[in-house]
């Protein structure tokens, strides 16, 4: 996570990184690019908490719940982890809303290649069903497309400011998520099966 101070924002800007996520009752800005991965914003209304998570899956779900296969703990722990950092703030499940960014195709096997929408469609896909399966309102999305996206969330008013990347600036986006989505390919235990309790 980085932190700097915007003089145009006039407030302290946390910047997100894929894998991370933050809730907070702060005055702040959380901010994080997107290409295939997805963020979920959560706030709730009445306490003035918000926050932001940043994940990937790292493939195609298959045909079953999302939730039961391996990919799916990766979205798994990001929202169960930023949910339970809103409830230890004050933050009640039942007040919660949400709001649903990214899942871009930017990720090419190369130059020439066609984007790949599994992964991205994927990311998408868990957040729906997660959000539909905990009863968490989805109050906007933007989501799909061949572009990035830039998100500012003001977490005590659960504004957004959203700014779509196109061009040779989602060189740097495609690069991070690749380097990230290699990271997590490594760290997958091999066989076996996740398991909800």
């Amino acid at each position: 996570m980085f932190s700097h101070y915007d003089s145009k924002l006039e407030r302290t800007v946390l910047t997100l990184h894929p894998g991370e996520y933050l809730a907070t009752a702060d005055d702040i800005v959380i901010a994080t690019i997107l290409g295939s991965c997805v963020a979920v914003a959560l706030w709730d209304r009445r306490q003035g908490i918000g926050g932001l998570n940043h994940f990937m899956l790292p493939g195609r779900t298959g045909g079953g719940s999302p939730f039961l296969s391996e990919p799916g703990k990766y979205g798994m722990y990001a929202m169960e982890s930023l949910v339970n950092e809103m409830l230890k703030l004050g933050a009640r499940r039942q007040d919660l809303a949400a709001k649903v960014f990214g899942g871009g195709a930017v990720l090419r096997g190369n130059r020439t290649a066609e984007p790949n929408r599994a992964i991205p469609d994927s990311n998408i896909g868990f957040a729906v069903e997660y959000l539909s399966v905990e009863r968490i309102p989805i109050e906007n999305t933007d989501v799909g497309g061949s572009f990035g996206r830039k998100i500012y969330l003001f977490p005590r008013t659960f504004r957004v400011l959203l700014k779509r990347i196109t061009g040779t600036l989602i060189t740097s986006v495609e690069q991070e998520e690749k380097d990230y989505l290699e990271k997590i390919r490594k760290e997958a235990p091999k066989g076996g099966e996740t398991r909800l309790f």
